[in-house]
């Protein structure tokens, strides 16, 4: 068989053309590859430097926060710890660029017996702060917290007194009591140590919270983030993937709730 000068170019534009085919496959598996390491990356950053997704498993803080509830939470309202970090690497102590929480603050925390283990409260006093439950009423340094008395509630806790309490800073929200003189409506004395924080569920017979040998006070480095916007929120019992029944399972007006 002959070859021809017309059959040589034929075998060398087929082999061009699957070169080419070949270098555009891989090219595009790379870029492939490079745009998932920039989204890990990303990823990785906004949830250690800036907002974290939390979902609320127990009713220690109705009603401000529901079973069900979807946050995100700010990494950066009161600085960085080793808990900040993904595994929560013990790379260092302490904080770094540090701001103290405000009185009436929703945080997010590593509890202190365990910190595998986040909880979220409702900071109730500050470092140097003496607080006291009696009967039912909270004391800091003293003093009473105003509080007002709204509707009663009756839901699947059963029923209770429903109260608007407003800090010393202005700060105000519900809390709910389940029965009068309960187990924590009456406490000793706590007096917040230095570097510390006093923290209470909203749902005040129905906490684990300082008031407990469980939790007790929670050091500033044990601190997550501020809680700052509800973006998703789901009937208790049903699961948030179940997008099907998205229709009636959602609590549509609770979407994008500020956390107050």
């Amino acid at each position: 068989m002959i070859d021809t000068p017309g059959g040589r170019q034929d075998g060398k534009s087929k082999a061009v053309s699957v070169s080419t085919e070949q270098k555009r496959k891989e090219g595009g598996f790379a870029e492939t590859v490079r745009v998932v390491i920039h989204a890990l990356l990303i990823a990785f950053v906004i949830r250690t430097f800036l907002f974290q997704p939390f979902n609320i498993p127990s009713g220690s803080m109705r009603d401000t926060l529901l079973i069900g509830d979807y946050l995100f939470v700010s990494k950066y309202s009161y600085g960085y710890s080793h808990y900040s970090f993904p595994l929560s690497p013990n790379l260092f102590s302490g904080r770094i660029f540090g701001h103290e929480p405000t009185r009436g603050d929703v945080v997010v925390f590593r509890l202190p017996r365990d910190d595998s283990t986040d909880y979220i409260k409702r900071v109730i006093g500050l470092p140097g702060d003496k607080i006291q439950m009696k009967e039912g009423l909270l004391y800091i340094n003293g003093e009473p917290v105003k509080r007002e008395r709204l509707q009663d509630f009756r839901d699947d806790e059963g029923g209770g007194k429903r109260w608007r309490e407003t800090l010393p800073n202005g700060v105000s929200y519900e809390t709910r009591d389940l029965t009068d003189n309960g187990f924590l409506d009456n406490t000793k004395v706590f007096e917040v140590p230095p570097g510390h924080y006093f923290m209470m569920g909203d749902n005040r017979d129905n906490s684990q919270d300082s008031r407990t040998t469980q939790v007790g006070y929670v050091p500033f480095e044990n601190l997550v983030g501020k809680a700052q916007v509800i973006f998703f929120s789901v009937k208790d019992g049903d699961a948030a993937w179940q997008f099907w029944l998205w229709p009636w399972s959602v609590r549509w007006d609770r979407l994008l709730t500020i956390v107050r």
